[in-house]
């Protein structure tokens, strides 16, 4: 959400407590859903709730009905029968509430008591702050070792630590992660060890891309992750392809593709959705709306209520969420994910928050936004913060503890900096390999321009570079 602070009453929906989707037609709150005459709750809905597939319309059965005085009143066409109305009406362009915004913990990290959510194990709950303070850790010291020159570029999660860790926390490792560049948090949730995150930021030998790739681009298979490509929104259909098939070997999984506001402005962006509610494929599609793509501000991107109003309109089940809330986030990744499985179903989350860093070491954001502003997320909206009060409230941690976590990881990335830094590069010919069987002329032609050039400008490369 890109605003200054004296704007946040006009542009924050107000939050409330009861987790709801939107769907094609108006429903009732996610928790209780009508059925006929009967009101069910959320388990009990999800038996009811089936995809639907329009049926196309039947030439006879047109033709049948035309003398009929009531379907005179309707058009039977393609998708379900349409009113036919005397008043010239157009749709309005946006409705005149905004969406509203599931939260479970106020700014304080206290739970409302209304609030409709499945609570968390202290197990879960100790390993999503440990991964919070992990993941926040680690952006400040790797932005450090940048600032440093001893990494070439890295990008931040600051401020949106909690979309990460706790929509990671709601998945399971079978669930296909296509991310955008700022999900390294789903990585440190499923085990991906500071070395693995240090190789690939050096791009050492050990670096499963054989430092083919800029920094941050991690990429692991075993983790069930795609590799990061830094082309906007090209990730998001790729994500769908991946659910289609998913779908196709009737596997208890699905997709998982992050990206952030800017990326709802590009043609993928759409073509994806409209490509999974036609496919009904079980996919999640998870928005980070942090306000700016770069510099530039939500306001001059799109004129509708945010991103979850485009679910809707391509007939995607989605839902506004508070991104900065951790619990609230768990909820609803873990609602939509057994959906999206259960029924074949794309769903859109759209999670409110604020790109509390700059966009990449490349940037300087207070060149196009209040540093008040900034500093005021940074305190006041910290979801590290946040979900730290509350399992305090539960008893589940001190001030002890906390100096103890911060310290020991402090520590051990610093050594895992240095073990990367000092461990040797990936040999030349590494970065002409693992795409032609038979390298074409030109390919090899590259080759040899570049063993010439490290020859004759031996100081401008790693002394320990391999020319083998």
């Amino acid at each position: 959400m890109a605003f200054h602070v004296r704007k946040a009453t006009k542009i924050i929906p107000h939050f409330r407590n009861g987790m709801r989707f939107l769907g094609s037609l108006r429903e009732t709150p996610f928790a209780v859903h009508k059925i006929g005459n009967r009101v069910l709750g959320f388990e009990n809905m999800l038996n009811h709730l089936s995809t639907h597939r329009f049926k196309s319309t039947k030439v006879e059965k047109q033709i049948d009905s035309v003398n009929d005085d009531r379907d005179n009143q309707v058009l039977n066409f393609p998708g379900g029968k349409v009113k036919f109305t005397p008043q010239l009406s157009f749709v309005p362009e946006r409705e005149e509430e905004r969406v509203p915004c599931f939260r479970v913990l106020d700014d304080n990290g206290q739970p409302s008591m209304y609030s409709n959510f499945t609570q968390v194990s202290k197990e879960i709950a100790m390993k999503m702050y440990n991964d919070m303070v992990t993941l926040q850790t680690m952006d400040t010291i790797f932005y450090e070792a940048q600032r440093q020159g001893r990494i070439s570029f890295y990008v931040t999660s600051l401020g949106e630590e909690a979309i990460n860790i706790a929509s990671a926390a709601a998945l399971s490792l079978d669930d296909l992660i296509v991310p955008q560049y700022r999900e390294a948090g789903v990585l440190v949730w499923r085990g991906f060890t500071l070395k693995e995150f240090a190789s690939q930021c050096f791009g050492n030998k050990y670096d499963y891309c054989k430092g083919r790739q800029m920094p941050v681009h991690y990429g692991s298979k075993r983790h069930n992750y795609f590799t990061v490509a830094s082309t906007i929104a090209s990730q998001i259909p790729h994500a769908v392809g991946a659910a289609y098939s998913m779908k196709m070997e009737k596997r208890d999984a699905c997709a998982v593709t992050y990206f952030g506001d800017g990326g709802t402005s590009e043609g993928d962006f759409h073509a994806a959705l409209n490509f999974a509610a036609v496919l009904e494929v079980p996919v999640i599609f998870i928005c980070r709306n942090n306000g700016w793509a770069i510099s530039t501000p939500i306001s001059d991107q799109f004129r509708s209520d945010g991103v979850v109003v485009k679910g809707r309109a391509y007939g995607v089940r989605s839902i506004r969420v508070d991104g900065n809330d951790a619990l609230a986030v768990y909820n609803t990744v873990r609602a939509a994910r057994k959906m999206a499985i259960q029924e074949r179903r794309p769903i859109l989350i759209e999670a409110l928050t604020y790109r509390v860093g700059h966009h990449t070491t490349s940037d300087d954001s207070t060149r196009y936004r209040p540093v008040e502003e900034m500093e005021w997320w940074r305190v006041a909206k910290d979801p590290v913060s946040r979900f730290r009060k509350w399992i305090e409230s539960n008893g589940w941690w001190s001030d002890e503890a906390e100096a103890e976590l911060r310290s020991s990881l402090r520590k051990q990335l610093l050594e895992e900096i240095q073990l990367a830094e000092r461990t040797e590069k990936p040999p030349v010919a590494d970065a002409f390999t693992d795409v032609y069987d038979v390298p074409p002329s030109n390919l090899e032609e590259q080759e040899r321009w570049l063993r010439k050039t490290i020859k004759t400008h031996p100081q401008d490369y790693p002394s320990d570079f391999q020319l083998l």
